[in-house]
């Protein structure tokens, strides 16, 4: 039998806040956190508007020591740092063990790490100063370099690993960070994602011309999830993280649940019957979504709001299609549907462990935030479910059960069901 799934503490870095008393606020009034950038702008970007976390306010001190900041130039370590160890702290654990807590592990993702660190790093070997590198670019640029941090500040016995695939990272580390606790491989476990921003990062999306345009004057219209003026994803950046613990791990010390992980599932459509590097294979939707439903024992009438992957392009009809045709609902019978990214755009690697901190915010709270943005929903997705399903407004709502799910570059899915905690 599998051990039961619990969520004891949660922190963000995010466009909207860098707590979670911020970030579930900015939630609830219909806050944007996407604004104008003249970086952007000199650089002649098409969309010069993005989501980017505000830093000004943050001791970094806190996080990181003097010699660790000598030479930081990495925005997504430093995000998944403060995410990371918020949620760790959250958590009411301790830091600085004196020995590594063999029970204790960290998953903890990111797609890409350190990019303003490499281009310092290559115009210093261009110009042949290699022994000017410094000792830092290496862990603020290899991909694990977030998940070895926060191991090492947390002596992490366990397992300590990144994973990277594309937009579902986050919803995926939350995953495996389950199975380890579920299978008794570990009883604590450190979860979460984190995404560099920034032109180099954004760049190449700009270039795909698949980010709007006509938004730069007008920064907090501009990411319209489930809307028929939706114009194409804006690009963000952040962290969030979640702690889990096993149930008997967290009564046994007397720790806060937020909720309990249920189950899930990941997979891919082998980018074939409509799949491509950039378009999920619907039938890969919907066996990742079933398979989730299964995993978690529960049935698809039990499913009470859904938070989805929702981009703010042209496949937002096709997601609702996909749920729609898994749950076997429709019109009225259809949960309520969520998207974040209105507020937060679409954090990339970051997404989904940031939208499932917010998503699990609703369950504890008993509030569904609204959407942003989509006061003029697609036809194509009213044709099938009601606007009721889709709130433009925050309201009370008590939410038993919550599917949430990532879809990624190279057609791969990731969903996971979330349930309020009860003995």
């Amino acid at each position: 039998m599998k051990n039961r799934v619990v969520i004891t503490g949660m922190g963000v870095c995010t466009p909207l806040g860098n707590n979670l008393q911020d970030f579930s606020r900015a939630l609830d009034v219909g806050k944007s956190g996407i604004t104008h950038h003249s970086t952007l702008k000199n650089l002649n970007f098409s969309c010069q508007v993005a989501g980017q976390p505000d830093l000004n306010s943050i001791e970094l001190l806190n996080y990181f020591s003097s010699v660790e900041l000598r030479g930081l130039n990495s925005s997504g370590l430093v995000y998944g740092a403060l995410a990371g160890l918020e949620a760790y702290k959250d958590a009411g654990l301790q830091f600085n063990p004196s020995s590594p807590n063999w029970d204790l592990g960290v998953v903890f993702g990111t797609g890409i790490l350190g990019v303003d660190k490499f281009r310092e790093a290559i115009h210093k070997v261009d110009d042949g100063l290699v022994r000017r590198l410094g000792s830092g670019v290496v862990e603020q640029t290899m991909s694990s370099g977030i998940s070895a941090f926060l191991g090492g500040k947390i002596g992490a016995g366990n397992q300590v690993t990144t994973n990277s695939s594309a937009c579902s990272t986050g919803t995926e580390a939350i995953l495996m960070g389950y199975e380890l606790i579920a299978n008794g491989q570990a009883n604590k476990v450190l979860v979460g994602s984190c995404s560099d921003g920034g032109p180099y990062v954004w760049g190449a999306f700009d270039a795909m011309r698949i980010l709007p345009r006509k938004f730069n004057e007008e920064p907090e219209k501009a990411s319209r999830p489930m809307s028929a003026t939706a114009a194409g994803f804006v690009p963000g950046c952040g962290s969030g993280a979640l702690f889990l613990e096993s149930l008997e791990s967290a009564l046994g010390r007397g720790a806060k649940i937020y909720a309990e992980v249920l189950g899930g599932a990941i997979n891919s459509g082998g980018q074939r019957n409509g799949g491509s590097m950039t378009a999920p294979n619907p039938e890969g939707v919907q066996h990742c979504i079933a398979n989730a439903l299964s995993n978690s024992g529960i049935n698809a009438s039990q499913i009470d709001a859904i938070n989805g992957h929702l981009t703010a392009t042209s496949k937002d009809a096709e997601e609702i299609r996909n749920w729609s045709m898994v749950l076997g609902r429709d019109g009225e019978d259809f949960p309520k549907i969520n998207s974040f990214k209105g507020h937060l755009g679409h954090c990339l690697a970051a997404a989904g462990s940031i939208e499932c901190v917010g998503a699990v915010l609703q369950i504890k709270n008993d509030r569904l935030f609204g959407n942003k943005n989509c006061e003029d929903v697609h036809p194509d997705i009213l044709n099938q479910i009601s606007s009721k399903s889709i709130p433009q407004e925050s309201e009370n709502y008590s939410i038993n059960h919550l599917a949430k799910a990532s879809f990624g570059f190279g057609d791969v899915n990731a969903c996971v069901i979330f349930g309020r905690h009860s003995d």
